[in-house]
């Protein structure tokens, strides 16, 4: 386990720049995730603390040693790749041992360090197999435990399950979380998939062009977004946006308008609200929202279709002003509405501003 700080690190390709001044400490132990879209710049991160990349101002601290100068095979790091990066013509246990072999490691800590590793992973009974006779999920706990016998300090995940179907990915998920409990490892994890990243981490570092939007444990994420980007990315289905007027910001209330279009005004808590602000994009949740026959301040909305996913049932359709909307519904299956009506709870709002900053109550 290590304790690893990033200070400060950018990283530009030529005049192309990549990483903006990242900071974030992860804690000993803990197991972290860097998720966004593609080319916001989270591989380029991973690539960079252990050494692939030179960062191009900034500091990289493991276990309050700054590594920006050592070696990436000293770093004490270990990264495991999207691709599965076997060599075909050796078995499970050359292929584990094999870092260890080119470091000149006597052959009988290797043995001891491939079985302990193949023990952890449930491989011992296919270390003499060839990577052609392994499924996908075995390729992936060879490439995993290649990296444990190194005993690194920290683990680099970088897309590890992209390559998967969907059924294993869940599998490996849950085998992941278990090898992380029972290594107790510092491991930083990256992935273009929330969902993954809300059912692997502690902590979640969310990334767009370079900078990180937030740092937080899953829940707070999807609970407590700090901007539109973030609330838009974490959780699935993603949460809902419509445009509202500012009609009334009193002490402790605000009262809104032509919600999402429509002709209908909601009013709600707020402490603060800048008066100058006249225009405000309401953030909801599908299970914030939910179909009613009656009350005053319903949002009428068009529904266009539905999954129908078993438990749960998601409508898919659009307010008079064209914010698309998703509602949750619990009443089986659908069926066949077109005009409905929404009641939105606003315990479940979140108010952002134009630039898609979060409006917090008190002026925050």
């Amino acid at each position: 386990m290590a304790e690893l700080e990033i200070k400060s690190v950018s990283k530009s390709f030529g005049a192309v720049g990549v990483l903006s001044d990242i900071n974030l400490k992860i804690a000993s132990g803990e197991f972290i995730v860097f998720v966004g879209p593609s080319g916001c710049g989270k591989s380029t991160l991973l690539r960079t603390i252990t050494g692939l990349e030179t960062e191009t101002a900034g500091d990289i601290f493991i276990d309050g040693q700054r590594v920006n100068d050592v070696d990436p095979a000293r770093r004490g790091t270990a990264m495991v790749f999207q691709s599965y990066a076997l060599y075909p013509h050796m078995t499970v246990a050359e292929n584990m041992g094999f870092g260890l072999k080119m470091a000149g490691e006597p052959k009988a800590v290797i043995r001891e360090k491939v079985t302990q590793a193949a023990a952890i992973l449930r491989l011992e009974k296919l270390l003499e197999r060839r990577p052609g006779q392994l499924s996908g999920g075995q390729k992936q706990r060879v490439a995993i435990g290649r990296a444990i016998v190194r005993n690194p300090k920290v683990f680099l995940f970088d897309e590890p399950l992209s390559n998967l179907d969907a059924e294993l990915r869940v599998q490996m998920r849950a085998e992941l979380i278990d090898l992380h409990r029972r290594l107790n490892a510092t491991m930083i994890y990256v992935t273009h998939d929330q969902v993954e990243a809300m059912t692997l981490a502690d902590r979640i570092v969310v990334l767009n062009g370079g900078v990180v939007q937030q740092f937080g444990r899953p829940l707070d994420l999807y609970d407590d977004p700090d901007n539109r980007f973030v609330a838009g990315f974490i959780g699935s289905p993603k949460m809902n946006f419509l445009d509202a007027a500012v009609l009334e910001a009193g002490p402790d209330r605000v009262t809104l308008g032509k919600i999402g279009g429509s002709d209908r005004s909601l009013s709600l808590p707020f402490r603060g609200l800048n008066p100058a602000i006249k225009q405000v994009v309401l953030g909801i949740r599908s299970e914030h929202a939910r179909l009613s026959e009656s009350g005053g301040d319903r949002v009428p909305v068009t529904v266009s279709f539905a999954e129908e996913l078993g438990d749960v049932t998601y409508l898919h359709g659009k307010t008079p002003g064209g914010s698309p909307m998703i509602i949750r519904s619990d009443k089986g299956r659908f069926g066949g509405q077109t005009d409905c009506h929404v009641v939105l709870d606003p315990g479940g709002i979140r108010l952002f501003d134009g630039d898609g900053r979060r409006l917090r109550a008190d002026g925050n």
